[in-house]
């Protein structure tokens, strides 16, 4: 069985699901079948809400304030069972809530889902991956046409809501598409965080 939670740079990460509606280029899953201290983060089947709750109540989080939903699948993929967990450890553990996200959980959903994020989640994490639609679409390798519109519209919903949201880049990118990622960001009212690519 796959980890569910896993250890990586001292933070906790939930691998709720392998589903994701991307494909993009440079996804670490590519090339590897784990991250940090995790033995393997590839599914046979998604866990359970109730898997997941074990999992959390196996783990010691008495040194961590935070809970990233992060795996090798896109956690709002799983939607039901990211806001389960995330309430779950939220009243039981009380940790602060991250959901490190593609930004098209609407579109995968045919609904807004950013109202039922906000109802747990503090911090969202979006991959902005390029700063054009033409780079998006090359790099992501999304199912869905309006990718990159609807990514920068639930960035911006997610902004009038949720406390912290940033979108990211990895640091790959040259100076100038980072620079045009972080007018972008801010032309959203958010904060454009570069991150290294591992």
């Amino acid at each position: 069985m796959a980890d569910i939670l896993y250890t990586y740079n001292g933070k906790v990460y939930v691998n709720l699901t392998n589903r994701c509606d991307c494909n993009c280029k440079f996804c670490i899953r590519s090339h590897h079948d784990t991250v940090g201290d995790a033995v393997t983060l590839w599914h046979r089947k998604d866990p359970t809400l109730e898997e997941v709750k074990a999992a959390m109540d196996a783990y010691d989080f008495s040194e961590k304030k935070e809970l990233v939903y992060c795996g090798y699948g896109e956690p709002t993929c799983a939607l039901e069972n990211l806001m389960g967990s995330a309430r779950y450890g939220k009243e039981r553990y009380g940790l602060q809530i991250r959901v490190n996200t593609n930004g098209l959980g609407n579109l995968y959903h045919k609904k807004d889902i950013v109202p039922i994020l906000a109802e747990v989640v503090d911090s969202v994490s979006i991959s902005l991956n390029a700063p054009t639609k033409e780079t998006y679409m090359e790099v992501t390798r999304p199912q869905f046409d309006d990718a990159f519109e609807a990514m920068l519209a639930f960035t911006k919903a997610c902004g009038r809501v949720i406390p912290e949201v940033k979108m990211t880049v990895v640091d790959v990118l040259p100076k100038e598409e980072i620079e045009a990622g972080r007018k972008l960001a801010e032309s959203l009212g958010v904060e454009l965080r570069v991150r290294s690519y591992v």
